[in-house]
């Protein structure tokens, strides 16, 4: 893994060393939380489902009524050539992550200008490689999502502090856990920056949309399980199902998709990690991205923990 300093970003309009990055303690993103993210990874050196981030990015600005000072296309040129820059540098995948502010505001002595920011950062396949192998253990904390009719969670914005106090509790319990938080009715959510899947009797369920960001690699697993014959079913998981479910896996564009060994102590019922439709969504995903993202991180088991981040 390359220091930062080796690395370069994009920050309104120039390319800098990553490290000469600034933002303002006055801009509306640092004290208001007024600002969106989004972020793809490398495959192999190749950014993968770029555009579809970058849209998702685009409707969070709409509803934070962020204009961007950038269209989407020159971002995603931008975010290209800054991944493939950084990529060199790392010697190994990376995210590639799109930063949009609300600036300084005027009446703190700013125009408002958005900053845009594009930035990469080294996949962490060490510290993660065991989940692979042993699959993750998951926990419930007591802080549940934030509603709907508060906050949409189809914003991915760069306020985090909702699934950051669950994942918190988590960590005080077990550091090396993934927070998968209930909605506002108790059922299962989803984890920072993971989406959540149960398999039961063969059939592929998954929270509703209404209380979880949709996530671009969820789409994709759900495109993938149609494509080898398996229904999938969008629905509220009560504990109750998710405790007696065959299988349990999380997607997330870093993970792509990791079997959960334990969730709150209860194990999947299929016995093995991954189960058997795990393994079959996993080749299938492999073979979509061109390498086989499982021994990716297998290759690094040995190197470091496993601590659970997005």
């Amino acid at each position: 893994m390359t220091a930062a300093s080796n690395r370069i970003a994009y920050l309104d309009g120039a390319l800098v060393d990553e490290d000469q990055v600034r933002l303002s303690f006055r801009d509306a993103g640092a004290f208001r939380g007024e600002g969106v993210y989004d972020s793809a990874r490398t495959f192999d050196g190749r950014v993968m489902w770029l555009r579809p981030h970058l849209e998702r990015l685009w409707r969070s600005l709409a509803y934070l009524r962020i204009e961007p000072p950038i269209g989407i296309d020159e971002l995603e040129r931008v975010s290209l050539e800054v991944a493939a820059i950084n990529y060199e540098r790392v010697g190994a995948d990376i995210w590639v992550t799109q930063r949009v502010t609300a600036g300084v505001p005027p009446e703190f002595g700013g125009t408002g200008t958005p900053t845009v920011i594009v930035e990469c950062f080294p996949i962490p396949f060490a510290s993660r490689a065991a989940t692979f192998r042993d699959g993750i253990r998951a926990l419930t904390p007591t802080v549940r999502r934030t509603p709907p009719w508060a906050v949409s969670p189809h914003a991915k914005t760069v306020d985090l502090l909702n699934l950051r106090l669950a994942a918190m509790e988590v960590a005080a319990v077990d550091p090396a856990a993934l927070a998968l938080v209930c909605d506002e009715n108790g059922n299962l959510a989803e984890g920072p920056g993971a989406n959540v899947f149960a398999v039961s009797r063969g059939v592929l369920v998954t929270p509703r949309v209404d209380h979880v960001l949709p996530g671009v690699t969820r789409q994709v697993v759900i495109e993938l399980a149609h494509e080898i014959g398996l229904e999938v079913v969008e629905r509220d998981v009560p504990l109750f199902d998710a405790y007696t479910a065959d299988e349990l896996f999380v997607t997330s564009t870093s993970y792509c998709i990791c079997p959960v060994a334990s969730l709150n102590g209860a194990r999947p019922r299929a016995g093995r990690i991954p189960g058997p439709v795990t393994e079959r969504l996993q080749d299938a995903f492999s073979a979509r991205v061109g390498i086989d993202v499982v021994d990716q991180y297998l290759r690094h088991a040995d190197a470091g923990a496993a601590p659970v981040a997005s």
